[in-house]
């Protein structure tokens, strides 16, 4: 256990956002002990603060954006990697505009800032967090292992859908090793995707001077790689940034297969629900505050946080009860994805006779899980909650292993197509990791 740290004095650095284009005047400032990362925005009034932690994540299409209410802050990922790189446990980022300026696509500019503002050690300990059990996730092509180890470690692979550029590499995390061979490392893009990002108002401040662009074989870039591996490096360098969300060092190895913002942070969130654990469970075996009524209409539920929603709430977007409710909580609402639970009990109804003495979920249950998971995320994004989604089709429908009581499924749903009110949604139901079924269902929103 080290001390935290903050920054000795102010830093200041000016340019224009990746995605915004917008011009940008950017300072570091120390903070107190245990205050965290916090992006202040002193173009609004109020100078509202959000704090850099997973319960603030809002967007992770190309960049990682942080809201609190109606304030963001755009593509953060490299001024916190460039914080965590230096362990810089403890400051304030001030911003007149949404986005961080790009700099030269990396975060060389924010580590000198660092450099040049030097680091004061407070009183407070500094308290890594040492996984306790490995955790995997697999998020379309992205696939994510964190397992316990001695210091930090990342081992990554990075490849394009064509399997282009294909480059691995592995470090261990410490400030040497973050100078000398993450920092500097540029993003980068392909040139077929930069139609796609002018068309959806990204890259508006992108040029070859803040990003390397590769054209079939070519790669387009004002200078030389700075590393043979310099791809997959940047990649690494937005993991850094990502998990510093977890609001804590951890200590474990990270094994990453093409990894995106949308996997690292829901990664975060996992460390955090492993983290948080113990402490649940401790909970669940103490009494009640003496204030807190056994009525379970009355009890207080903490404030949701990224579109989570906890029964009560759920209940209200889903005409079904007893016994054919299919989603017990939303843990994560993310522009078009949805992430659920179903608590699999042996008290289930339909386990009386399907089958007697070798109890197992019916697989169309799965998929009515997966419709009422998707409907929610459709009445949600258009905000029509006095309306019901009426389950129509299935296509693609696959069980590939059995549901057993005990088991937690997490309903995963991406609504790919909202046109009126017809929606389509590719959906997985997994245990452990492993999906049991999927389907891409088809359903119509109207009123209930």
């Amino acid at each position: 256990m080290s001390q935290q740290y903050t920054l000795n004095r102010s830093a200041e650095f000016s340019g224009i956002g990746l995605h915004s284009g917008n011009r940008v005047n950017m300072k570091f400032l120390p903070a107190p002990a245990n205050s965290g990362i916090r992006f202040r925005r002193v173009d609004l009034e109020g100078h509202p603060e959000i704090e850099a932690c997973v319960e603030n994540i809002a967007e992770t299409n190309r960049s990682t954006t942080l809201a609190k209410g109606n304030v963001k802050v755009q593509t953060v990922e490299h001024v916190l990697a460039a914080l965590a790189g230096h362990r810089i446990d403890n400051a304030i980022i001030e911003l007149d505009s949404n986005e961080p300026p790009i700099a030269d696509g990396s975060a060389r500019e924010f580590s000198k800032m660092i450099q040049a503002a030097g680091s004061e050690a407070l009183n407070e300990k500094r308290e890594a967090y040492a996984v306790t059990e490995p955790i995997q996730l697999e998020l379309g092509e992205t696939t994510l292992a964190l397992f316990p180890d001695a210091g930090f470690r990342i081992s990554c692979t990075s490849a394009d859908k064509k399997g282009r550029f294909t480059q691995f590499y592995t470090t261990e995390i410490t400030p040497k090793t973050w100078e000398l061979e993450l920092a500097h490392a540029r993003t980068f893009c392909f040139y077929e995707e930069i139609e796609y990002l002018i068309r959806n108002n990204l890259i508006k401040g992108g040029s070859l001077g803040n990003a390397v662009v590769i054209r079939d074989d070519a790669v387009l870039t004002t200078e030389p790689l700075r590393y043979v591996e310099e791809f997959v490096r940047h990649k690494m360098l937005d993991i850094v940034g990502d998990l510093s969300l977890i609001g804590r060092p951890i200590r474990g190895h990270l094994i990453a297969v093409k990894p995106s913002h949308a996997a690292n942070c829901e990664m975060a969130r996992q460390v955090v629900a492993q983290i948080e654990k113990p402490l649940r469970a401790a909970q669940s075996f103490a009494p009640p505050p003496p204030t807190q009524s056994a009525s379970p209409r009355s009890r207080v539920h903490p404030p949701a946080s990224n579109g989570a929603m906890s029964i009560e709430e759920v209940m209200k977007f889903l005409p079904h009860r007893y016994p054919f409710v299919m989603v017990d909580r939303v843990n994560m609402i993310e522009g078009n994805r949805l992430v659920a639970v179903k608590n699999v009990s042996i008290n289930e109804p339909y386990f009386q006779g399907h089958f007697p003495g070798h109890p197992i979920m019916p697989g169309v249950l799965q998929l009515e899980a997966m419709a009422q998971a998707a409907g929610i995320l459709m009445i949600k994004r258009a905000d029509a909650i006095n309306q019901i989604a009426y389950f129509m089709a299935a296509d693609g429908v696959k069980w590939r292993k059995p549901v057993f009581p005990g088991d937690v499924l997490v309903i995963e749903v991406e609504l790919t197509k909202a046109r009126g009110k017809i929606g389509k949604a590719n959906g997985v139901c997994k245990v452990g990791g492993e999906i049991v079924s999927e389907a891409e269902v088809t359903f119509m929103v109207m009123d209930g």
